[in-house]
């Protein structure tokens, strides 16, 4: 390990967080000028960030192909359509519309990655509140704050959720019985907290329903076709990885766009060309320039020194070593992008629990199918809640947070640093803490 190289990476690293922080750089920019000096600086070369950003291109085409489905529908005015029925649903009461959101969000996250689920459902977010009266921007991070959360419900929910697991073999029916629990309890401290962090719109009453805009749909043919691109879409999200032959999400994302871009270019509603000036660039660069980031702290050996600090802390005291990694994974994910983050922490905490006897050096293997030992998986658990949770307390601290401030801009609002940390932090704090507790209870004071 080249010494100066590791501090230039980890100066970078910390310098483009303060810079997001701060806000003195815009979040895409100061990521990408971080990447770029790391090259510069030869840090990193070019290929070698090639491919760091190709580990992860399931993530960055599964993205680009909801981005395009989304964005292939706007002209037929379905989320607009959608928006006033929710609102008239709720009957202009802003507790129901708050509620409403919490409902629709939760279940549709236990099966789609929530990341997608907000790229789907966000873009009914602006005329609700327009219709309303409010700020959507609030509603837009309610919805990322329960996306988050719900996404801990089952194995797919969250990908952070979906690496550990994976790195672990825990079955879908496995995390169910032990994990799901602890993902209702996350969502419902939202709902509890919703009069105390939303109290404007939660006390807001729109009495005159009878003259809100009711718009129409336009191209039902384009959009009947598009519904069942959708539904199968959704369809092989679910089941596409099981079958004889699997189907990543990624790829069904990819088919999914192609298939929207067939119909909007024959049924003449839209050009090619202003769909794909419409898809969120920048959050995708955002994306493969913090792979790169991170990358760079792997290539030059600080994440592996990391290790060994864990190891020196943790000790084989499995009860405090869980708390601590879910306070530790949940700082650092409130920071740091949960889906780069896991990658690079699984083989960390694999190296740990082999290096203080607790686990065969077999789990190190790549391809290892074996089940590891009982006692190691409350840490693996609470790397789980802790970098999905996390992910709540600021803008850059889960892929849907940055999808959602996409949305915002491209609705010609942003969402500050400031002002989701004013609702991400306190949801934070007081769902680690119940993680916590939940982990204590269900799997090292009474694990039976």
């Amino acid at each position: 390990m080249e010494s100066w190289q590791a501090v230039a990476a980890s100066a970078v690293f910390v310098g483009v967080l303060v810079c997001i922080a701060t806000e003195w750089i815009q979040l895409t920019i100061a990521a990408m000028l971080g990447a770029m000096l790391l090259m510069f600086l030869n840090v990193i070369t070019l290929s070698e960030a090639a491919d760091y950003i190709a580990r992860s291109y399931a993530t960055l085409a599964l993205f680009f192909g909801v981005m395009v489905m989304v964005r292939s529908f706007e002209p037929t005015r379905i989320f607009e359509y959608l928006a006033t029925q929710i609102v008239l649903l709720a009957k202009g009461q802003g507790k129901r519309l708050l509620l409403g959101i919490v409902a629709i969000t939760t279940p549709i996250c236990a099966v789609l990655p929530n990341a997608t689920t907000v790229m789907l459902l966000a873009p009914l977010i602006p005329p609700i509140a327009t219709e309303l009266g409010v700020n959507f921007v609030p509603l837009l991070i309610l919805m990322v704050l329960v996306a988050n959360s719900a996404g801990l419900l089952t194995l797919v929910g969250d990908p952070a959720t979906f690496i550990v697991g994976d790195a672990i073999n825990i079955s879908f029916l496995d995390y169910l019985r032990n994990l799901s629990l602890g993902g209702a309890i996350a969502v419902l401290v939202v709902t509890l907290m919703l009069p105390v962090l939303f109290p404007g719109i939660w006390k807001k009453q729109l009495s005159d329903l009878e003259h809100l805009p009711h718009p129409q749909i336009n191209h039902p043919r384009m959009l009947t076709l598009g519904g069942l691109v959708v539904a199968l879409v959704l369809l092989f999200f679910v089941i596409g990885e099981s079958l004889p032959l699997p189907i990543s999400p990624a790829a069904v994302a990819l088919l999914g766009a192609a298939l929207c871009l067939l119909l909007t270019h024959h049924s003449r509603i839209d050009s090619i060309q202003n769909i794909l000036r419409d898809v969120d660039w920048s959050t995708l660069i955002f994306f493969m320039s913090v792979f790169v980031l991170i990358g760079a702290l792997e290539k030059t050996g600080v994440l592996s020194a990391a290790s060994g600090v864990l190891a020196l802390v943790l000790g084989r005291n499995i009860a405090l070593g869980s708390i601590l990694l879910l306070l530790l994974v949940g700082l650092l994910s409130s920071l740091v992008p949960n889906i780069p983050l896991v990658v690079a922490m699984v083989p960390l905490l694999k190296e740990y629990v082999v290096n203080v006897g607790l686990a065969s050096s077999d789990i190190l293997v790549p391809d290892f199918s074996g089940d590891l030992p009982v006692v190691v998986l409350p840490l693996f658990y609470a790397m789980m809640f802790g970098a999905t949770l996390g992910g709540n307390g600021t803008l850059v601290g889960a892929s849907s947070n940055i999808v959602a401030a996409g949305i915002a801009e491209q609705h010609g609002k942003r969402i500050s640093f400031q002002t989701f940390l004013q609702y991400g932090l306190p949801v934070t704090a007081v769902q680690i803490t119940t993680a916590g507790v939940y982990l204590l209870v269900r799997f090292l004071i009474n694990p039976a």
